[in-house]
């Protein structure tokens, strides 16, 4: 027989086989949850890293601001967000939480004269500071010029960022980035809208720009 023979007939190492995704993820679940369940029981993370120590009890401070004219005096947690203190402490809903992070725009408020986002702003860096929110423009039944131009252009559909989009608007305006539409649509694009209104809301920055 041939030596060719011998290697044909003669038997193979079984080859391993690869694990299956479901058996890889029992697996690794499985060594995962040991090893948290050691860390846990024995007082320290894997890999020697102390546990977090818990959180300690919130600080309160008093913070005072003026918002809309009106002098404010109030008892605040210190993490609390310039945004959470219009909404929840002081009852102005009219400006809106979008989503929290700062990048929609919807909850745009003036500081001083300048727009900023009040769901990144840490009330309590605000003492003493003017606060002006959607709800302070108008003069009684008199409506702010880019409000009636919002009305006037048909600026909105849903709402919701209009009065991120007004505020954004007003301090594009006093920032005089009003020069084109293109300037305009460029100094607003923080301030996002998911109806798609972009373009009536820039004739409407443009009309109060004109004066009309």
């Amino acid at each position: 027989m041939s030596s060719e023979d011998s290697e044909s007939t003669s038997p193979r190492p079984a080859q391993p086989t690869a694990p299956s995704r479901r058996t890889f993820i029992k697996s690794t679940s499985t060594v995962g949850g040991a090893l948290v369940t050691g860390a846990l029981v024995g007082g320290t993370a894997s890999f020697g890293t102390a546990l977090a120590a818990p959180a300690g009890p919130a600080e309160s401070v008093e913070v005072t601001l003026a918002v809309n004219g009106r002098r404010h005096t109030t008892t605040i947690d210190t993490r609390t967000s310039l945004l959470d203190l219009l909404r929840e402490k002081l009852e102005l809903p009219g400006t809106k939480k979008g989503c929290n992070a700062g990048a929609c725009g919807a909850c745009t408020v003036l500081v001083d004269g300048k727009r900023m986002n009040s769901c990144l702003i840490f009330a309590v860096r605000l003492e003493g500071a003017e606060v002006t929110t959607i709800e302070g423009l108008a003069d009684g039944d008199e409506l702010h010029p880019l409000q009636q131009a919002f009305i006037d252009q048909d600026a909105f559909q849903c709402g919701y960022c209009t009065p991120g989009q007004i505020m954004s608007g007003i301090g594009c305006l006093r920032e005089g980035h009003t020069r084109s539409p293109e300037e305009i649509r460029e100094w607003m694009s923080g301030n996002i809208c998911r109806c798609g209104c972009y373009v009536k809301i820039v004739r409407a920055v443009e009309q109060t720009a004109d004066g009309k």
